[in-house]
């Protein structure tokens, strides 16, 4: 916020800006406010000088002790929030505590803030804010620290609802798009030659073939958003495998890969035309996404079981700040897919732990050998190894489990691809801590000696004569040239037929090679930043270096009050209502006062002594028909909420808070209709089986 008097460390403005708020309140509702503290007040008077005493009022060690006291857990809360955000719009509290506490409660308990001095209003072009009142920041600044009441969570060991306990985190039960399943995509795609039909649907056999590879993924959003980040293309009836960007890929941490792969079934599951798939004209969008889902799981603990109404809140906050379009159920729900999150509970999700390299294993091993040529992979190998691996072996499985096969299809595949034995070999040896037997080492280099032996190489042909046989040393055809294979014949880069390779398959040669040409990548930036370093959130880096709550300071010690032990509110209040029950007032009166008292209004027994007592009737009980009535009237024509207690046994007893619509008779009885702030339908009530009618102020500065 752009004011001198704002200090962004603890979100207090200065006290000269208060003084204006309060003198600036309607006259009816500033000397209601004056006379509560000091009674009755003199003639003449000024604004100023009565404002200076109601500072030197607040500023009492006495006076600061018991509203300390008197600060709840529900306050608490509201305080905190509004230090949160930053001196926010009543409408931006309904909006974060909505599910936990309905707005007219809130308004309920924001007035009794104001009444009790610990909030105040003012305008901000044309838009009302709440702020902390600076006089008491010594008492007020505790509260502002500690966020997390704002999202509760819980350890693992604690009670989550009623008898349910969680002793640790549960593993997911289906497959998550972590690296091992990006390989296994790899290693999948790769083996297909026709991926597509018409107008890049996957065809059904592919599909069908995915379901038993992956488990629980579905194939053509996965691939569809792989392809958004320029892992695969689509070249006629093949997709393809961008080696290039996976290698590049594995620049970024776990969590990072984790992270974009979130962000791109999120962009991808909410295209409009799925099957265009352009990467430049998603890259933006899938990057601010990438960062929102950084900036989201950087204000967490990583240890913690939070519930989903504490992500949801998060979520909402980001995106007021960032201008994020994003569905909080559909993040949560990709990353859950990701593995990012996990379910623990019904209630409840939790941070996941992302894999860690594998260098910090000390080379304990990361496969086994299963049966056969079958590899199963554990969750800790390393992403570049497992990718190794998605290269030489095809993908037999990929859920929770993951297992690779060593075949000679994909053998072939690798050598193509210029991967040899040795090279296989010292991969799988150095993964197994050695466990790879004689007779897998021995098939492998039979395979690649049958490699050598029959080769189907793809390019055109160039023939020069012997007088421009010189052409091939220029530096155009230097470059093109493939091999020489005759005094005059020369390979150059083509693409090659299936026709060739049919008729050699019919000659009885079952392993063909096909060595690839120079790989090829689509035109696409090849470059993942890490999350932490792309798209600035510009304007907002002060919420920013607030949002984090791991990174949000805590109050020195050197800033918190150091008084003795602070009175108890149950003993305070029971005091403050013994020394009214010694007083001569009229009923009334009485009652005005201990409304006062259990409202929290009351900080000294002066207070009592000395009150003035200008009774508005707010509330009507019991057989108080006319008043029930007149407070529903009152209630209707200012708009102001209602809350309603309903006859009943203690047991029974419902509460009710709404904005009034109307009085209407039903027969010989007055029915009150009222919109539910929960968000139910109109409700109509008889006022004959309300026991408590109470009209909720908007607020004392309005």
């Amino acid at each position: 916020m752009k004011n001198s008097v704002y200090r962004r460390n603890t979100g207090f403005r200065s006290v000269d800006f208060w003084k204006s708020a309060v003198m600036t309140m309607p006259d009816n509702s500033f000397f209601e406010l004056l006379r509560s503290v000091f009674g009755k007040i003199k003639t003449p008077f000024k604004k100023q000088q009565l404002v200076n005493e109601l500072e030197t009022f607040l500023l009492r060690e006495d006076i600061q002790k018991v509203i300390t006291a008197y600060i709840d857990e529900t306050d608490a809360k509201i305080i905190t929030a509004v230090t949160f955000f930053g001196e926010p719009a009543p409408e931006e509290l309904e909006s974060f505590f909505s599910g936990e506490i309905n707005c007219a409660q809130l308004q309920d308990i924001i007035v009794n803030l104001e009444e009790r001095f610990i909030l105040y209003r003012f305008s901000d072009e044309k838009t009302v804010r709440l702020a902390l009142n600076p006089v008491l920041e010594k008492v007020l600044l505790p509260f502002t620290a500690d966020v997390s009441t704002l999202f509760p969570a819980v350890s693992p060991a604690e009670t989550l609802t009623g008898t349910d306990t969680v002793t640790a985190p549960k593993p997911p039960q289906a497959a998550v798009l972590d690296d091992r399943i990006l390989a296994g995509l790899f290693s999948f795609v790769s083996a297909g030659e026709y991926f597509f039909k018409a107008e890049n649907i996957i065809r059904k056999k592919v599909i069908e073939a995915g379901k038993v590879c992956f488990p629980g993924i579905e194939l053509p959003l996965v691939l569809g958003s792989l392809q958004m980040l320029g892992l695969f293309y689509a070249e006629g009836d093949r997709l393809i495998p961008d080696k290039k960007r996976f290698e590049d890929f594995g620049e970024l941490s776990p969590r990072e890969r984790s992270e974009y792969c979130a962000a791109a079934l999120l962009v991808y599951s909410e295209s409009k035309t799925p099957s265009e798939i352009l990467p430049p004209l998603f890259r933006n969008k899938i990057r601010e996404i990438t960062k929102f889902i950084h900036h989201f799981l950087d204000s967490l603990e990583a240890e913690l079981l939070y519930p989903e109404k504490s992500l949801t809140r998060l979520t909402e906050i980001l995106k007021a700040k960032t201008d994020a379009a994003i569905t909080s159920s559909a993040m949560l729900e990709v990353m859950e897919k990701t593995g990012l999150i996990v379910t623990v509970s019904p209630e409840l999700r939790q941070l996941g732990a992302v894999v860690k390299n594998t260098a910090e294993k000390h080379n304990e091993p990361v496969i086994a050998v299963d049966s056969g040529f079958t590899i199963l992979v554990y969750p800790e190998i390393n992403y570049t190894d497992v990718l190794s691996l998605a290269s030489a072996m095809a993908i037999r499985e990929a859920g929770p489990v993951v297992r690779f096969e060593l075949d000679r299809d994909s053998a072939v595949r690798a050598f193509d691809r210029n991967i040899g034995a040795d090279e296989i070999i010292e991969l799988l040896q150095r993964l197994s801590g050695f466990k790879i037997d004689n007779n897998f080492i021995w098939t492998l280099k039979d395979w690649e000696n049958r490699h050598r032996e029959v080769s189907l190489k793809k390019g055109v042909i160039l023939t020069l004569a012997e007088d421009r046989r010189y052409l091939i040393e220029t530096r155009r055809f230097a470059s093109m040239n493939i091999e020489t294979l005759a005094p005059g014949v020369y390979l150059l880069p083509e693409n090659t037929t299936n026709e060739a390779s049919a008729a050699l398959q019919n000659a009885g040669i079952d392993i063909i090679a096909r060595p690839c040409k120079n790989e090829t990548y689509m035109p696409t930036s090849s470059n993942f930043p890490p999350p932490s370093n792309i798209l600035s959130f510009g304007g907002h880096e002060a919420f920013a270096s607030q949002l984090f709550l791991k990174k949000i300071p805590a109050a020195s010690a050197e800033d918190l009050p150091k008084t003795e032990p602070l009175p108890d509110h149950a003993t305070l209040t029971e005091d403050f209502h013994a020394i009214l029950k010694e007083m001569p007032l009229d009923k009334t009166a009485q009652a005005e006062l201990a409304a006062r008292i259990n409202r929290r209004l009351i900080l000294c027994g002066a207070q009592l002594k000395e009150a003035y007592v200008r009774y508005e009737k707010l509330e009507a009980r019991l057989l108080d028909y006319a008043g029930k009535q007149n407070i529903a009237k009152q209630a209707i024509a200012q708009q102001s909420p209602l809350e309603l207690v309903l006859l009943g046994g203690e047991k029974a007893e419902k509460r009710i808070f709404g904005i009034p619509k109307a009085l209407e008779k039903d027969g010989g009885e007055l029915v009150l209709v009222i919109i539910p702030a929960e968000g139910q339908e109109n409700m109509r009530i008889p006022l004959g089986k309300v026991s408590l009618l109470r009209r909720i102020k908007k607020s004392i500065f309005t």
